[in-house]
């Protein structure tokens, strides 16, 4: 069945069964899950020789617990900006973030570094690995900075690294010794390590070829299934596709939301509704 449009208020939907796609001038759909992150009146701002610029406006938002959400929207609409807001890596201008409750916004940056320690695991379009450290040590890096065992961690992570496709014997190497897709593969393994409550990723396909994208898609898409909640900024399409909620980005505020339900590899319709929703907010 063919997504159908209907109007709804302020909102215009699509809709395939139980899932539903909106643009919304005024905000975004409430929905009956747990939040974990909220924002009131969220703003970012930043002034270059004297003049101001504005990159996120009064932003209200909640991030739901158990989502793999992606962030959309042209260059320059405030995605990453957002990205690092939510998770702590970047103060706000105006507003407030909470984060299970608990307000991070006044918190100091030690604190904001002990928190992001605890709480969140990052993956970015650069991997960061250390290039004097095998990739192993770079993967425990993180648990050892919060006082976790090596030995516990070595074996927690050669766990993950199979999932992901890398062997035993790889992790002795250094970064410049594996392939990108590889290097992206053990940073996603560094960004699990703590079991954070959040995994943010900013573009993490944007630098691999078509098999490295597949396989970092895979992973995200596989430890979100098993719960864990996945915030990702991307521009691809095919990345966007693994998302159970796309928010999409325009001057600073959610012009629009999908949300198309858990992602099932080769399901047209889901596809033709993402698709649909990306071409009515201007992407």
């Amino acid at each position: 069945m063919p997504y159908r449009r209907k109007t709804c208020g302020i909102f215009r939907c699509f809709s395939i069964g139980k899932s539903t796609c909106a643009a919304n001038s005024k905000g975004v759909m409430a929905v009956d899950r747990k939040t974990i992150i909220k924002t009131d009146k969220l703003s970012k701002s930043f002034s270059v020789s004297g003049k101001q610029y504005h990159i996120i406006k009064n932003l209200d938002l909640e991030i739901y617990e158990g989502d793999f959400t992606v962030i959309m929207g042209s260059s320059g609409a405030g995605k990453s900006t957002l990205l690092y807001a939510l998770s702590g890596m970047d103060k706000p201008s105006l507003g407030s973030i909470e984060y299970a409750g608990k307000e991070i916004t006044g918190m100091n940056d030690d604190q904001l570094a002990v928190f992001r320690r605890k709480h969140c695991g990052f993956v970015f379009q650069q991997v960061h690995l250390v290039d004097s450290m095998s990739i192993m040590d770079n993967a425990i890096s993180t648990g050892m900075l919060i006082g976790q065992k090596q030995k516990d961690l070595k074996k927690k992570a050669t766990e993950l690294f199979e999932r992901v496709g890398i062997s035993e014997e790889m992790t002795d190497k250094f970064p410049a010794q594996v392939s990108g897709g590889e290097a992206q593969r053990a940073a996603m393994v560094r960004a699990v390590i703590n079991d954070p409550d959040v995994v943010f990723a900013d573009e993490p396909t944007g630098a691999l070829n078509s098999a490295g994208v597949e396989a970092v898609l895979n992973v995200l898409t596989d430890i979100n299934n098993e719960g864990q909640s996945v915030v990702m900024v991307t521009h691809d399409i095919k990345s966007a596709r693994r998302a159970n909620r796309i928010l999409y980005l325009e001057d600073g505020g959610i012009k629009g939301e999908c949300n198309p339900g858990k992602y099932v590899s080769g399901d047209k319709k889901r596809h033709e509704m993402i698709r649909g929703f990306l071409e009515e907010m201007g992407w």
